[in-house]
């Protein structure tokens, strides 16, 4: 699995949430977040803020980028 999705998908479960409370919380479709969790697409800059936002991490550690949360 790509990186960005693996971390996305651990930060969330880490966080106990539902993929439709993220989802809700983008403003997206439920089966659109999947989709980022599957590497299948991946979110436009400001959603990637909003990821960023949302787990209180930064989003070079969402890209792989840092280790540093």
């Amino acid at each position: 699995m790509e990186i960005f999705a693996e971390r996305l998908k651990n930060l969330r479960k880490e966080g106990r949430f539902t993929s439709k409370e993220v989802a809700e919380y983008m403003g997206i479709g439920q089966r659109a977040y999947l989709y980022y969790e599957s590497a299948v697409h991946y979110p436009d800059v400001p959603g990637l803020m909003k990821l960023a936002d949302f787990f209180g991490v930064s989003t070079d550690y969402l890209l792989g980028r840092s280790e540093e949360r």
